[in-house]
């Protein structure tokens, strides 16, 4: 019950905010901002994004012998990544990322593309690429790369805010600010375009702007937040920025 102040008391809050067990979920939402994932062998997560865990797991940065010669190659090349990690053993881990919205997809042998900063964790079960988009210098972090997701699983995926999901059609493209880019259907490949005219439309930054072009028959989701990562492009720093003290916990 909460008081006319705005006030619980201790055992109201500990009732209020408790974590809800749902024994047959591997992926379960504690709230919108909190995932709970039952570990039993082995998941995938963006590196950073445990805040407690319980049981018998260990963390570990992904390694060459699990992602194989040519993402190590990829990794060494992007810098602005923002690495995978590997928790593994039996036990319960809780991610968040940032105080970001998370969305739980279950693929079905579909193939999805996501932002490599907006996503947050996904099965074993679920087959991983990454893809290098065209390096752009002063481009900002959204589009340099993305992870490709397929196969069958749980998959979870962050944004700022709540997510817009956009049709995309042979007859009408979809122009996006790569920086508001969350994900896109399998199929598509977008194209990065330049357009100093537009610079006052999309993005706060001076000097040209960048659009990701996404043409074909599938969808894109945007997210109302323009995200930058340290280091990459003018204007502000929003995103989470690469190697937070966090990061060591995966070390």
């Amino acid at each position: 019950m909460t008081n006319t102040d705005g006030s619980y008391s201790l055992r109201d809050f500990l009732a209020q905010t408790a974590e809800r067990d749902n024994p047959g979920e591997v992926f379960e939402l504690e709230s919108s901002k909190m995932l709970e994932v039952k570990v039993s062998g082995r998941i995938w997560s963006k590196l950073g994004a445990m805040v407690a865990y319980k049981g018998n797991l260990s963390f570990k940065r992904e390694g060459t012998l699990e992602g194989g010669l040519m993402k190590a190659l990829k990794r060494a090349v992007s810098q602005e990544m923002s690495p995978l990690a590997k928790i593994e053993g039996r036990g319960v881990a809780y991610l968040a990322d940032q105080g970001k919205e998370i969305q739980i997809l279950r693929l079905a042998g579909d193939s999805l593309n996501v932002n490599g900063n907006d996503l947050l964790a996904f099965e074993d079960s679920v087959n991983y690429d990454i893809t290098m988009h065209r390096r752009v210098a002063g481009m900002a972090a959204g589009g340099l790369f993305s992870v490709r997701l397929q196969g069958s699983g749980l998959v979870a995926i962050l944004s700022h805010g709540k997510p817009l999901t956009l049709r995309v059609t042979p007859h009408e493209p979809i122009f996006t600010d790569p920086n508001a880019t969350v994900a896109w259907s399998g199929n598509l490949q977008p194209q990065l375009r330049m357009d100093a005219s537009l610079r006052s439309i999309f993005g706060r930054g001076g000097g040209e702007t960048y659009q990701m072009v996404f043409q074909g028959d599938g969808f894109v989701v945007v997210q109302p937040y323009e995200e930058f990562e340290q280091g990459l492009g003018g204007g502000e720093n929003h995103g989470s920025g690469i190697g937070r003290s966090i990061g060591d916990l995966f070390d």
